[in-house]
């Protein structure tokens, strides 16, 4: 058995690529749009791609089955229950696929339907050989991962809420799951980072015994704790998900590799001002907080990027990166993971065109935690009261602690509830740690907030100048 785990660490996001290397038959399960490395590794083992399986339909990335169709000529397959916008295999509960040279010899796949994430979600038993009493492992998708369990809120089908959808995730884990033998191996759809879970591991694999042990939702609990317990305080889910489930499973544009157009400074703000384009700085924080195009986003590429740029810019939006030399391909690339593919073009070397345009060029407005408005400010400064104190964590973040007085917006949904804040009060905004809050602040300037400021060092600066004034 050939048998290779590929992750993606900027979306979390894992994918999987089993064949027999006697008969040169192979499947890839979840794969990610960009496909090259799948096709090159598979070439150099002697392996022939037949069947593209995805475990559900996926909303947090868009995936690779129509790349890899058109390349290798391989089936799209998904779970019975899933409706597509173009043919596809379904895949039926407990039905084998086998690889080898024949149904009862070599490596064997064997189909679990596990809704409760979403209706079509299934997972993949690996069996090495069909008369293993132990199977090689487990692919569960985003049913089960190592540390936690899928969500059942993201997607739930239409009539069916998220208490409904959990229900159906319970029973997949303990009756399709959880009956695997303590050995198997787990290879999950995704790892820590994800919004898809809240208690992700860094780990990319496990055991079912290990999960059984460790993992907080597989303890024993009556169903209705379950449901309680993971339908609650889930991290808010990225604008650009609904976006991607439905190219997933209606179909997208073929990623397309076309060089990108240079552009000027005057020309990308002049798509700013007549075509509505984004103008994306993908600098690091420092680099973009010391000088940037006004108007510009922020989402570091040393970060979780598409992500953040899902969040700050609306699906369909025309893209202008401001790149350093040497990134805008990598940045282009990770946008069109997520499916945002209208890249107008990019600044080469924005520090610089900014350098020769400084009228052009402002900072962010940062505070260290000991600048934080305080209730009786020295005389000419505002008090606390008149400021807008926004923390842009995850809501189980926030739940954990926070600042006294702040608002909960979490990053995922500012960009829809910006219109909410007060354009006249000066805001002040914080996350964990100074990354999210940069980018947040981005997103009010360039939606013409005047006072917007965010805290160096974020949520744990301010605590421990708050124990320090304390001690």
């Amino acid at each position: 058995m050939h048998f290779a785990q590929y992750y993606l660490d900027c979306l979390s996001q894992a994918s999987y690529l089993i064949g027999d290397q006697r008969t040169g038959r192979a499947v890839l399960v979840d794969p990610r749009r960009d496909i090259d490395d799948y096709l090159r590794d598979a070439d150099e083992v002697g392996l022939r791609i037949e069947l593209v399986i995805e475990t559900h339909i996926h909303a947090d990335f868009l995936s690779g089955h129509l790349e890899l169709a058109r390349a290798t000529g391989a089936t799209i397959a998904f779970g019975e229950a899933a409706a597509t916008g173009f043919p596809i295999r379904r895949l039926r509960d407990g039905e084998r696929i086998p690889l080898g040279p024949s149904d009862d010899e070599g490596v064997t796949l064997t189909v679990l339907a596990t809704p409760g994430h979403t209706l079509e979600s299934i997972c993949l038993v690996i069996h090495e050989h069909p008369e293993d009493d132990v199977p090689f492992g487990v692919l569960t998708g985003d049913t089960l991962f190592v540390g936690d369990v899928g969500r059942p809120d993201l997607l739930s089908a239409a009539g069916h809420s998220p208490d409904e959808m959990a229900v159906r995730l319970h029973r997949s884990l303990h009756t399709k799951l959880m009956v695997l033998p303590d050995a198997t191996r787990v290879f999950p759809a995704h790892g820590a980072g994800s919004a898809c879970g809240r208690n992700l591991s860094t780990e990319t694999s496990s055991t079912i015994g290990d999960q059984r042990r460790l993992n907080y939702a597989l303890q024993p609990m009556p169903e209705s704790e379950f449901v309680r317990l993971i339908t609650a305080s889930q991290p808010a889910a990225p604008g650009y998900f609904a976006h991607d489930a439905a190219l997933n499973r209606d179909g997208h544009p073929l990623l397309d590799a076309a060089p990108l157009a240079a552009l000027t400074l005057e020309e990308a703000r002049t798509a700013r001002d007549e075509h509505g384009a984004a103008l994306l700085d993908c600098r690091p924080l420092a680099a973009y907080t010391h000088a940037h195009l006004a108007g510009s986003l922020h989402a570091g590429l040393e970060t979780r990027f598409a992500e953040y740029a899902g969040s700050v810019v609306a699906p369909g939006t025309p893209i202008v990166l401001l790149a350093d030399p040497g990134t805008e391909a990598e940045a282009r690339l990770r946008l069109a993971r997520i499916g945002y593919d209208r890249v107008l073009g990019y600044v080469p070397d924005p520090a610089a065109a900014l350098a020769r345009r400084p009228a052009l060029a402002t900072r962010s407005h940062r505070i260290d935690a000991d600048q934080l408005p305080v209730a009786h400010p020295p005389s000419g400064q505002l008090p606390a009261e008149q400021h807008q104190l926004i923390d842009v964590r995850s809501a189980a973040e926030f739940e954990a602690g926070a600042l006294p007085g702040a608002r909960n917006i979490p990053l995922a949904t500012l960009r829809d509830q910006a219109d909410h804040l007060d354009r006249d009060r000066p805001v002040v905004l914080y996350c964990r740690s100074g990354n999210r809050s940069v980018i947040a602040a981005a997103l009010l300037e360039a939606r013409g907030f005047g006072d917007v400021r965010d805290v160096v060092g974020g949520y744990q600066a301010a605590a421990e100048e708050a124990a320090g004034r304390a001690g």
